[in-house]
């Protein structure tokens, strides 16, 4: 974006403003009050199809032919807009396919999945696609969202389990003092809990089910002691 200032105003008039330039965008700094400027909309990558081009236009609901049609683009833009993707260029990330999936998933949590049914709260996690929610009977009561969880050598435990402990500000002794907010232990030093890592990177977390920091506080006011955690499925690879 470019400024331009009108040959009339005097420099001494304006001594006490900044501007500062970073990343494209402009941010004015008058006194102690900031002002930013409205960033500029992404454009979309049309024939660069991504690592997840086919997956993303099954998901979608698209063609599935692995090319990055306008088409294509345009459908994947909207998603990474709606979910809060960054950048939002259409092009198929992994965050993007795991954040379709969840979006898929919203519409029926249930569906084919292999989470029991009980009266009493449920938190149901999927290995397999990399998500959870809460149900309790048949009503869900929170989610769906992603999540990431063990890697392999330290595999999150399948399974049933129960909430046993809630530490709101918790820090892990073993990994380097990482913070572990909101976190909801079920088995052994297995928590439920918020990280601010990207999570949507890496080959998963050291057993621990991980969700962004927003969504381990939902699930902290949503889940209690003594409420049942069902581990499922097989996470990917990949």
């Amino acid at each position: 974006m470019s400024v331009s200032h009108p040959a009339a105003l005097r420099p001494s008039l304006w001594a006490p403003l900044a501007l500062t330039v970073a990343g494209g965008a402009l941010a004015t700094v008058l006194g102690s009050a900031p002002a930013q400027a409205a960033e500029a909309p992404q454009r979309c990558v049309v024939d660069v199809a991504g690592p997840y081009q086919k997956e993303v236009e099954r998901l979608l609901r698209l063609r599935v032919d692995g090319h990055q049609s306008s088409a294509d683009c345009a459908a994947i833009q909207a998603l990474q807009r709606r979910e809060g993707i960054t950048p939002a260029n259409g092009y198929a990330s992994a965050t993007t396919r795991h954040m379709a999936v969840v979006a898929q998933a919203r519409k029926k949590p249930g569906a084919g999945s292999r989470c029991p049914v009980r009266k009493r709260r449920v938190a149901c996690v999927d290995l397999t696609r990399q998500l959870m929610w809460v149900q309790k009977g048949r009503k869900i009561t929170y989610g769906v969202v992603p999540v990431r969880t063990g890697r392999p050598g330290k595999e999150t435990r399948r399974g049933w389990h129960q909430v046993f402990r809630k530490k709101k500000n918790e820090i892990s002794t073993l990994y380097d003092n990482t913070p572990m907010p909101y976190s909801q232990y079920f088995s052994g030093g297995q928590a439920l809990h918020g990280s601010y890592s990207n999570l949507f990177s890496g080959p998963g977390s050291a057993g621990c089910i991980n969700l962004r920091p927003k969504d381990a506080a939902r699930l902290w006011r949503g889940l209690g002691v003594r409420d049942y955690v069902y581990v499922f499925g097989r996470k990917p690879l990949r």
